[in-house]
């Protein structure tokens, strides 16, 4: 018995339209925006082939608009934030999304993400400091919370999330005395010294020590000074000077001891470039060149390393920790002599510190370290000031005296 052929579609008429003496059969749809526009075929046939194929992808535009994917939306809620966040957050922001949101969740539509989903997403993160936890929350919520009010979701599967986890901070150590003096011998003539010094004496943040040109540093008369201007950062491993500073407070004017006054007068006689620290063609440090300048002092560490030695052209990978004062093997002139860790925050909480321990009173400490807030400056104040037993018993014995008998 023969069978039967599958009953085809008639192809629709289509009116006709002559351009430069050529007649196509023409039609017009509207796109996922309203918008209409024309379609051509030069038979009936080919026509509604075109047809089909655009009415296909029409409403699955019109569902990938109403029932985005994660990242999809997640992109999207960047593009909104980028009119009223600075660049530098924005970047922080997306670098964040990308790792630990779009990363679990990321193919998965909006619409079918649940709050287990979310919590399974959150597990690695829970791992790591309480600062990124409280980021990633920040920023699962923002974008849900969004999707929501944009009628995207009917519920908001993030609206139960805990806003507290991760690791304690640990609490910032600083540089005694005689590790300063130690780095500062150890870098001295090296490409971080200048950065050391600065962080060192005048407290400045990264940003701001990369940022800094020559015409704002003022060494004449008896009061040198640095004028904090202009803020650093990095996009896309190139450097971007700009005046936008991370608030308002960080616009001040820093005096400097006459150590550091010294070292930049000398800095300034050899300088070819307005910044102060550049790269061999006067321009300011790309984040990858000021990784390798630091480098310098990372490489002088006793911390353990993961060395490899290669025996018959293979690769093993040993654990390594140097003895201080032990030379570097392939590298004479380094010695291992920094037993302690140094980042370049670290220098301006050891500046901080230090200004709290010669008496400075907290709100000149909060305008020389550019705090806008002044909770911070006084959590570090409380920490550093009040937390020996000594100072505990001058403290409470000067409190406390009218009571006596």
């Amino acid at each position: 018995m023969a069978k039967k052929k599958a009953a085809q579609t008639p192809v629709p008429h289509y009116p006709t339209v002559t351009k430069n003496g050529t007649t196509y059969f023409r039609t017009r749809l509207n796109d996922a925006d309203g918008k209409r526009f024309d379609l051509y075929g030069k038979t009936e046939e080919e026509l509604y082939q075109k047809v089909t194929e655009a009415q296909r992808e029409i409403e699955d535009s019109k569902f990938r608009r109403l029932n985005p994917t994660v990242a999809e939306y997640s992109e999207k809620w960047l593009h909104m934030q980028s009119a009223h966040i600075r660049q530098s957050t924005l970047t922080g922001y997306a670098r964040t999304i990308n790792k630990y949101i779009v990363g679990p969740l990321g193919d998965m539509y909006l619409s079918d993400v649940t709050a287990d989903d979310i919590k399974l997403a959150m597990v690695p993160v829970s791992k790591k400091s309480s600062g990124l936890y409280s980021m990633v929350n920040m920023l699962i919520k923002s974008i849900f919370y969004s999707a929501e009010y944009s009628n995207l979701i009917a519920d908001n599967p993030a609206k139960k999330l805990n806003a507290k986890g991760g690791t304690p901070k640990k609490d910032k150590n600083v540089l005694s005395d005689e590790q300063a003096k130690l780095l500062l011998n150890t870098v001295r003539d090296l490409p971080p010294y200048v950065f050391v010094m600065i962080g060192l004496y005048a407290g400045l943040r990264r940003e701001e020590i990369l940022a800094l040109k020559w015409d704002c540093v003022f060494l004449e008369g008896a009061a040198p000074y640095i004028s904090v201007r202009r803020a650093w950062r990095s996009e896309h491993n190139r450097p971007v000077v700009s005046t936008e500073l991370k608030t308002k407070a960080a616009k001040r004017d820093v005096p400097i001891p006459k150590c550091l006054a010294d070292c930049l007068r000398e800095e300034k006689e050899k300088a070819v470039s307005e910044y102060v620290i550049a790269d061999s063609n006067g321009e300011p440090l790309a984040d990858s060149q000021f990784r390798r300048i630091w480098n310098y002092i990372k490489i002088r560490s006793t911390k353990e390393r993961t060395i490899y030695r290669y025996v018959n052209g293979q690769a093993i990978k040993k654990q390594f920790k140097p003895e201080p004062g032990q030379k570097c093997v392939n590298r004479d002139h380094i010695t291992y002599c920094l037993d302690f860790d140094v980042t370049p925050h670290l220098l301006r909480h050891t500046y901080i510190t230090n200004l709290i321990h010669a008496g400075v009173d907290p709100k000149t400490v909060q305008y020389l370290a550019g705090h806008e807030n002044s909770k911070v400056t006084m959590d570090i104040y409380a920490k550093v000031k009040y937390n020996k037993p000594e100072q505990l018993s001058a403290v409470v014995n000067a409190a406390l005296s009218p009571l006596r008998a």
